[in-house]
């Protein structure tokens, strides 16, 4: 299962994605469309069918690419005007699960303040 830090900033890119992109398409992506810098957070990429995704990442040693791709359903998540959406880590574990990441409703929980 693939679990990132959960104090990471990840951003879902909401247009299609053409899943044959590597390591140097993504990065143009986040770049040209999502005005990020690629060194941090993790990036999700999904494909227009929705039965594919990637997220790109940097670690201590260079990038990394996970990939999975659904035999059966779709990720569910809204589409948007906006190229790229915030997620929490808990949206993302929504996400893979194949929660409908808009209808969830969390309650309130305690936060320390840091």
């Amino acid at each position: 299962m693939f679990l990132p830090d959960p104090n990471a900033k990840i951003w879902l890119h909401t247009q299609p994605t053409d899943m044959r992109k590597s390591y140097r398409g993504l990065l143009g992506l986040i770049k040209q469309h999502l005005k990020e810098n690629p060194l941090i957070g993790y990036f999700v990429f999904i494909n227009r069918r929705k039965t594919q995704m990637k997220i790109l990442y940097f670690d201590t040693s260079g990038y990394c690419i996970w990939c999975k791709r659904l035999s059966q359903g779709q990720f569910n998540y809204a589409s948007s005007e906006n190229a790229k959406h915030a997620l929490s880590v808990i949206e993302l574990q929504h996400l893979l699960a194949g929660i409908k990441v808009e209808k969830y409703r969390q309650f309130k929980r305690y936060k320390r303040a840091s």
